[in-house]
């Protein structure tokens, strides 16, 4: 029997605190994917008691190290997995499946390394005002600074090849790591492209959202690495 695209990918989620909808979550993406890894960031809920009941795998952290962190944990385990192409997915259910699908898709033609999506081609439920214009500040910031240019900068749902994953080492463990992949693809020269994707913001999400003293620590955070160089 051939196998399957969805056999050829690690689907990569980091956790934290997120036993409300994390089930839910991984039962919609175990429909697709074979591969799916959680990693949990030292969660004090019982998201740990949620992923087992399901059939993700699970990496934890003892404590919690923040989502760049987790990123790489998961990028570090799935590359002992057979599998060719990479996603990482939000773990409080504002990502869609069919957009991770058509991002492996593009990545599948061989002539991109890595897709990221974008909210500003596509569409976003639900945002506030208030969280748009802190994110497009972000995006203005990181266009100024990474040496790549993209309409949404900040958007975790991503899909790359094994090349990507081999090479991507995320040193940034909070939320400051997505400024950092950008000057990762930049320096690597890596292939990438946008596509459309739909994020909905759900009262559960908005609540767990980043605030405008987060955005201003992760452009002061990017600043300072900018001036150490």
């Amino acid at each position: 029997m051939t196998k399957s695209v969805n056999d050829e990918v690690a689907i990569i989620i980091p956790v934290y605190n997120e036993a409300s909808v994390i089930r839910h979550v991984l039962e919609n993406v175990q429909k697709r994917f074979k591969y799916i890894i959680c990693i949990d960031d030292g969660s004090r809920d019982d998201s740990v008691g949620e992923i087992i009941k399901t059939k993700a795998m699970l990496v934890q952290h003892p404590i919690n190290m923040g989502q760049g962190a987790a990123l790489q944990t998961g990028i570090e385990f799935a590359r002992q997995l057979p599998v060719k192409f990479f996603v990482t997915f939000d773990a409080d259910g504002q990502h869609r499946l069919e957009d991770a699908m058509a991002m492996l898709t593009e990545l599948k033609t061989d002539k991109f390394d890595i897709i990221l999506g974008s909210r500003f081609l596509g569409s976003s439920i639900g945002m506030k005002k208030n969280k748009e214009r802190i994110l497009k500040l972000a995006i203005g910031f990181s266009n100024l600074t990474s040496g790549v240019k993209l309409t949404d900068t900040h958007n975790g749902l991503r899909a790359f090849n094994r090349n990507v994953a081999e090479t991507m080492q995320i040193t940034m463990p909070d939320m400051a790591h997505a400024s950092e992949i950008l000057e990762i693809i930049a320096s690597q020269k890596y292939r990438y492209k946008e596509i459309p994707v739909t994020i909905e913001y759900t009262d559960y999400s908005k609540a767990k959202g980043q605030s405008l003293i987060n955005a201003v620590n992760i452009g002061f955070d990017m600043l300072l690495r900018k001036v150490s160089k």
